[in-house]
């Protein structure tokens, strides 16, 4: 009687071990190990290295001649800004006198502004400006000069001061009109008034 109760409680004990180990939580799988990440590397820009330059437009405008603006100065409300017209065609390019100038705002309709020969009444004492009005011939590749003059003054607070962002001029009676959006706009303040010189042999 003694020994099946022992082997009862053997054997009770065994189920119950099993029941428990069969109940256990197995351990969590290992995770997979995910893909490598490696960091892109973008080369450190040289600012030594020279900035790209703007492509400019060579071919030669209808009429075989180009405007273009060299530059001017400033002193004490004055401003003198020159231009030269460069024979890009294949042919002499004669002018003579002045260039018939006309002045446009950034949508390019015209602007009420008075454009005037040579320096009078706004300065004195620009040869370039006072110049007398002589004949020039351009061969291919020559340029003529011309410059411009103004005072930057703004006497009337109720007047808008004009600044001038284009110009359009006809080079000689007949020709082509030339468009040049210009890298210094005229700041004419509310003179309303700009003198020009005539063309001159532009220094070679």
């Amino acid at each position: 009687m003694i020994a099946k109760r022992w082997m009862s409680g053997v054997v009770g004990s065994v189920v119950v071990a099993g029941v428990l180990a069969g109940c256990s939580t197995p351990p969590a799988p290992r995770a997979a190990p995910g893909p490598t990440y490696e960091p892109q590397v973008r080369p450190t820009p040289n600012r030594n290295s020279p900035a790209p330059k703007p492509t400019q437009d060579d071919k030669c405008p209808e009429g075989g001649v180009r405007l273009v603006e060299t530059g001017g100065d400033a002193a004490m409300g004055l401003r003198v800004e020159g231009f030269q017209l460069v024979n890009c065609g294949t042919e002499p390019y004669v002018l003579e006198g002045y260039p018939e100038v006309s002045l446009r705002d950034s949508r390019n309709d015209p602007l009420e502004v008075t454009v005037e020969h040579g320096a009078e009444g706004i300065t004195t004492g620009v040869p370039n400006i006072e110049a007398a009005p002589a004949r020039v011939t351009l061969a291919p590749g020559q340029a003529a000069s011309w410059s411009v003059v103004w005072r930057n003054l703004v006497t009337d607070a109720t007047v808008t001061a004009t600044t001038v962002p284009v110009l359009e001029i006809a080079p000689r009676p007949g020709a082509p009109r030339l468009w040049l959006r210009l890298a210094r706009p005229f700041d004419l303040g509310n003179t309303g008034k700009l003198g020009i010189g005539p063309w001159t042999a532009a220094a070679r």
